[in-house]
């Protein structure tokens, strides 16, 4: 069973090339919450996310008889998402950096970042409180597209490296430089948030 699909009944490719209007139903009940998702944590904005979702199926209903089953069907689904949420990003920004293009490998950009404080100092509630919580999806947000999209794919909708690199058509070493980098960055953004906690925990106890 395709695990983005869940503990649902798994959609029938067959079905849905022969054009049955209820495994249609079906495809759309079961994967619109995570393309919803995807869309809103790529675009910021509910009413486009709504666009984008609703662009998806429209596609993957022309579309599906091309589907060739070389991924998993929700891989496939992430895939059109994706390139519907980065067309209309070009649209607003022309100066958007494809996720195809190609990352500098230089060693020397994977380095760690200067300032990497120890949050271990800091109290449970703190670390899960909803500023953080907020601190941390605006941080995600600020990362450059090809690292935010792919940082968004492999680590919060849990797509596998493989997945990732299917629905970006990147490969596979790239998304984990990718991914290297959108966590290297985060720490460093998220460091400054926690430092004055942590010294204030200090001084607090002293």
């Amino acid at each position: 069973m395709d695990k983005k699909n869940g503990s649902q009944r798994q959609v029938s490719v067959e079905a849905l090339k022969a054009g049955d209007r209820a495994e249609f139903a079906l495809f759309v009940e079961n994967y619109s919450p995570a393309i919803y998702r995807l869309g809103l944590r790529m675009l910021g904005n509910e009413q486009d996310a709504e666009d984008i979702l609703q662009d998806t199926f429209i596609k993957a209903f022309q579309h599906i008889q091309e589907f060739e089953g070389r991924s998993l069907l929700s891989t496939w689904l992430y895939r059109i998402a994706t390139n519907e949420a980065l067309m209309l990003l070009r649209k607003r920004r022309p100066d958007t950096v494809s996720v195809e293009e190609p990352i500098d490998n230089d060693e020397d950009s994977l380095q760690e970042p200067l300032q990497i404080l120890d949050w271990t100092n800091l109290p449970e509630d703190e670390l899960l409180s909803t500023e953080m919580r907020a601190y941390m999806k605006q941080a995600v947000e600020q990362l450059p597209d090809s690292l935010r999209i792919t940082f968004i794919l492999r680590e919060i909708e849990d797509l596998s490296t493989q997945e990732t690199a299917q629905v970006l058509n990147i490969s596979e070493a790239a998304v984990k430089t990718r991914l290297s980098r959108a966590r290297l960055l985060l720490r460093e953004e998220l460091s400054s948030y926690y430092e004055e906690r942590v010294k204030g925990s200090v001084y607090g106890a002293q």
